[in-house]
């Protein structure tokens, strides 16, 4: 399969939604840095597919007009929680189909405080399917739809393997400590277990501090072919080697919580980029993983085979998830210190490792990081699934 390379990147700092700039001003600082990073104006770009969820029709077209009005075609996305990766993977297909060398991808969200909600009552909900099957399933009475969903799908792991309370902690005690020495982190203060099992409670798992804030933010990425990065001058250090998008299953909806928040779909999709790639899961040197909670870090180390199928908790208890590990996993700090705005996450998780790989994040640098897997899921559903890989000889 021909090589994207990612050319440049841009991420605005997470901030939240009380203390927001407008989604235009997020938008147009990414952007301007992902073209700075690449070396490039904007009239380079051929096509632009441009993520959000929470903004009206064509405010894709609103966040890139005050960059530049060159005519391009500008195509909105939105995938729930994958929104940025999607738009990640239509960038890199309309490269591969030959129908562009340079397209913008950008995802952004300028988000409400409090819970997700569904706006639209008069109507079926997209969602309507998955929560009959959590309120069947009735692992927590009346809680906001996102935890009851994946903090049931933590307790389905803990009936099926007997994984205790403090490993799903430990988990956010890891993402503390990586987000330490990241500026763009909305948190940044390291937490013990002790001090995440004592924060207030949200389901019968999950406390507080296992589950990541809404918060408003921009992040973008050029991608282009080898030969536009070698016209242009544009670092070809890294490139997308395998990418895999996948929706639900039958299995989605049968009474397993882990299943209805895209166990199956993260499984599929790994397994499609390890078969295009002819890598591994014991090739990644680090990863991004979506962890919206807690509990979906912890499913996703076996989804993606980073461990067996029960063997999450060793791998965290052992440490193979942090530096000195196995794999190094959401070393930015994730979506739990990070936040969630839900467009740019998969754009920004699409930052830290171009970064990673370039070996440029200092403090938290993953030490001669070759290989860098992404994974972003969105219930409702969709999942994608990037590996990268860089080439520092060719910076």
């Amino acid at each position: 399969m021909a090589q994207v390379v990612v050319g440049g990147v841009g991420m605005t700092g997470f901030v939240k939604p009380s203390e927001s700039p407008s989604y235009v001003a997020l938008a147009g600082e990414a952007v301007r840095s992902a073209l700075a990073d690449a070396g490039i104006d904007y009239a380079r770009v051929q096509q632009a597919y441009v993520g959000y969820v929470y903004g009206d029709s064509t405010s894709g077209q609103k966040a890139l007009y005050g960059v530049g009005l060159t005519g391009i075609p500008v195509v909105n996305v939105n995938n729930n929680c994958a929104t940025g990766s999607t738009a990640l993977w239509l960038a890199r297909n309309a490269i591969l189909s030959g129908q562009a060398e340079c397209v913008l991808a950008l995802g952004f969200e300028q988000m409400q405080p409090g819970a997700l909600v569904e706006h639209w009552k008069d109507r079926p909900g997209p969602l309507e399917d998955f929560i009959r099957v959590a309120t069947e399933v009735a692992y927590d009475g009346d809680v906001p739809m996102a935890p009851k969903m994946f903090g049931g799908a933590g307790i389905a792991h803990q009936k099926k393997y007997g994984t205790r309370d403090t490993t799903f902690a430990a988990i956010r005690a890891k993402a503390s400590r990586h987000a330490v020495h990241n500026a763009r982190a909305i948190f940044r203060k390291e937490v013990s277990v002790e001090e995440v099992m004592a924060s207030p409670p949200v389901t019968r798992l999950l406390t507080r501090l296992q589950c990541c804030p809404p918060t408003c933010g921009a992040a973008a990425a050029i991608l282009c072919t080898p030969e536009f990065a070698r016209r242009h001058g544009i670092d070809t250090t890294v490139t997308i080697a395998a990418q895999a998008m996948t929706t639900d299953f039958p299995s989605s909806f049968e009474p397993d919580l882990m299943r209805v928040v895209g166990y199956d779909m993260t499984g599929a999709a790994a397994a499609s980029v390890w078969a295009q790639s002819g890598l591994g899961p014991d090739d990644v040197d680090v990863a991004e993983l979506h962890d919206c909670f807690t509990a979906n870090e912890l499913i996703t180390y076996e989804g993606l085979g980073f461990c067996p199928e029960g063997g999450a908790e060793k791998f965290i208890l052992d440490g193979d998830n942090t530096y000195g590990g196995k794999v190094v996993t959401n070393p930015s700090g994730g979506l739990l210190s990070k936040g969630h705005p839900l467009g740019a996450t998969g754009l920004a998780q699409c930052f830290e490792l171009t970064g990673q790989l370039r070996g440029t994040m200092e403090a938290r640098q993953v030490e001669g990081a070759r290989v860098a897997l992404q994974h972003n899921l969105g219930l409702g559903g969709a999942c994608v699934v990037t590996l990268y890989t860089a080439d520092r000889r060719a910076r």
